[in-house]
């Protein structure tokens, strides 16, 4: 049998399975198509499946039935229920009363394109996830904000409260207290948040209500009551430190006094600030002032008399330590031990030591001998100058003067009043000579110059009288001593004082003595080697006095006159002083003294007849006598 064989052919495989998925895939999608196209012709004009708003299924339904049934099923504008609380007040309102109306018409067609906007597969995503799980479309609804801020406007009367700090106040010694108060405000716009996420879910619920507090700083001020009181209770006693007997003080003040200085107030402890009741520091500061004008003095040196026949010193008056009061040193004090419960507090006064003890010795001080002395001579003068001069003569009896220092008459002289034992007596006044009290301290003050001027030491600040007196240029016998004139001094302080400086390198101690009509100055130190000459012009530049004034005084009676200035020429003087120091001459200066012409002045009572002759009867208004 014969074998016929035929020849191999390879048929190709891959072509084959592409052309079958290409098939299978044109066949698929066709299917998709027709079953999409037929899906949308299925549902044309009616919502896909699935779809909902607000729990309503709408599958299947135009949107006109659609409105109609949300219509009917979705009441929950006018049957829902709102909660606002606060604390334990609670407010429930319809969404209606808060300004939401339910659009079912809008809300049927936003559930009607559900499947049909944003593309095709868009669409498609979205009928398939309808048809899956279902979607549930918002409701549309209209929120008219401003009618729920009238509402919640209406709850913020009942929650909001102003911030109140707790306060504290006396009426008399009463302390009345005020407890402090959160600041409360409902904060609507934030609020009105939250209830438009609470009506978009178409359900009952609570919408928290957004309330901002502030809580004050003090919201209790029952301790400090108890504080104030505890001030009130008791007078406050201040006193100086180791008190001495004669020393200012104590000072007493009563509640009354008390409770117009009494306040609370933020102090710092720490890193915190915590409230306290004190005492107000400016009402302590008035308070004080007027006691530090009581408790301060300067430092006193000790007062000396120089005993000629031992050649040492003799404490006449002990040194005194100077003291001031430190107003708000002694401000902190005060309250520190009111903030303890106590009544009484200890002044704070810084001390200053005098510059010469009591102990102090001639040889320490330098002080060894009589260096000059000088005497000034007043015969004639009043009984009240004489009570004048005396009164200031003794404020300088037994000072020092320190080496290199400047000596100021004016501070030492004190007050010059009826009080501290001046009278009134003549005095020189706005171009007058007049009564005032201190008549006759320029007695004092130019018999100092003279000592200074003689004793060889600079002068400082001199001022001359107005015209020429005669009780400064008086001579032991009660004469007129030319050379004198242009060697007065006149002391108005603090307007006009009198200065000289002690350049020498020892203490300088000054003793003032009266005797019957004059006034010895004594200066005690240790010589070196200094002696005065000194030339003077006499009175020069002579201007007659004018003529005298006579003016009626309705005080006085017919005929009767009194004087009440007298003449003096004018003149001028030049007196030049030498100072030596062991033969030679150490320093020169001129003291240069203008004097004014005066007029001297007589009064009459009325009625009197020819001024002039009365005057000459009575030998009152004459010229210069000398």
């Amino acid at each position: 049998m014969a074998t016929v064989s035929y020849p191999y052919k390879r048929i190709p495989v891959l072509p084959q399975v592409v052309a079958a998925f290409i098939s299978g895939l044109t066949i698929f999608f066709a299917i998709i198509l027709v079953w999409t196209l037929g899906y949308q012709l299925l549902y044309a004009g009616r919502i896909f499946p699935g779809v909902s708003v607000a729990g309503v299924d709408l599958s299947g339904m135009t949107p006109s039935d659609a409105a109609v049934k949300l219509n009917e099923a979705l009441a929950f504008s006018t049957t829902g229920k709102i909660l606002f609380r606060d604390g334990d007040k609670a407010w429930i309102a319809s969404p209606a009363e808060l300004g939401m109306v339910f659009d079912p018409s809008s809300s049927a067609v936003t559930a009607y394109k559900l499947g049909r906007s944003g593309g095709l597969f868009s669409a498609l995503s979205g009928q398939i996830r309808a048809g899956g799980a279902g979607v549930s479309v918002p409701p549309v609804i209209v929120f008219d904000e401003r009618i729920a801020y009238h509402y919640l406007s209406q709850i913020s009367t009942q929650i909001n409260q102003p911030l109140m700090e707790a306060s504290l106040k006396l009426e008399g010694t009463n302390v009345i207290t005020q407890p402090g108060q959160v600041g409360r405000e409902l904060k609507i716009d934030a609020t009105l948040v939250y209830l438009a996420a609470q009506l978009q879910t178409f359900s009952d619920g609570e919408v928290p209500l957004v309330v901002q507090e502030i809580q004050p700083q003090l919201l209790d001020v029952s301790a400090q009551a108890e504080a104030a009181r505890q001030i009130l209770s008791q007078p406050l006693t201040l006193a100086i430190p180791n008190a001495a007997a004669g020393d200012v003080g104590p000072f007493i003040y009563n509640p009354e006094v008390l409770s117009n200085l009494v306040v609370a107030q933020r102090v710092e402890e720490g890193d915190q600030q915590v409230i306290k009741v004190l005492l107000n520091p400016r009402g302590l500061k008035d308070l004080l002032t007027p006691v530090k004008s009581q408790v301060d003095r300067l430092p006193a040196d000790a007062k000396f008399i120089f005993n000629d026949q031992t050649g040492q010193l003799d404490v006449m008056e002990d040194s005194r330590v100077g003291r001031a009061l430190d107003i708000d040193a002694s401000i902190k004090a005060i309250n520190e031990a009111v903030a303890r419960g106590e009544h009484a507090a200890s002044l704070v006064v810084n001390e200053a030591q005098p510059r010469v003890p009591a102990t102090a010795t001639g040889q320490e001080l330098g002080i060894t001998q009589l260096i000059w002395e000088e005497t000034s001579y007043f015969y004639g003068s009043s009984a009240e100058r004489i009570q004048n001069i005396e009164a200031a003569a003794r404020q300088y009896h037994g000072l020092l003067v320190a080496p290199g220092e400047t000596f100021s008459m004016g501070e030492h002289l004190g007050d010059v009043s009826l009080d501290n034992g001046f009278a009134e007596a003549l005095i020189i006044y706005g171009g007058r000579t007049i009564k005032g009290v201190g008549g006759g301290v320029c007695q004092v003050s130019t018999t100092l110059f003279r000592a200074a001027f003689n004793a060889g030491f600079p002068i400082v600040e001199r001022t001359p009288h107005a015209y020429r007196v005669s009780y400064y240029e008086q001579s032991p016998s009660g004469g007129v001593d030319p050379r004198l004139a242009g060697l007065d001094a006149t002391v108005y302080f603090p307007l006009v004082d009198f200065k000289f400086t002690n350049d020498s390198p020892h203490w300088l101690l000054m003793e003032t003595y009266m005797g019957s009509g004059s006034l010895t100055w004594k200066f005690y130190s240790t010589s070196d080697g200094r002696s005065v000459t000194y030339d003077t012009s006499g009175p020069t530049n002579i201007v007659t006095a004018p003529e005298p004034l006579f003016e009626e005084n309705p005080e006085l009676g017919k005929n009767e006159m009194k004087q009440v200035d007298w003449a003096a020429n004018g003149a001028d003087v030049n007196v030049t002083r030498t100072v030596w120091k062991n033969g030679a001459v150490y320093f020169q200066d001129t003291v240069t003294t203008h004097y004014e012409p005066w007029q001297a002045i007589c009064q009459y009572g009325p009625d009197s007849k020819n001024p002039e002759r009365l005057a000459d009867e009575k030998n009152l208004c004459r010229g210069p006598s000398g």
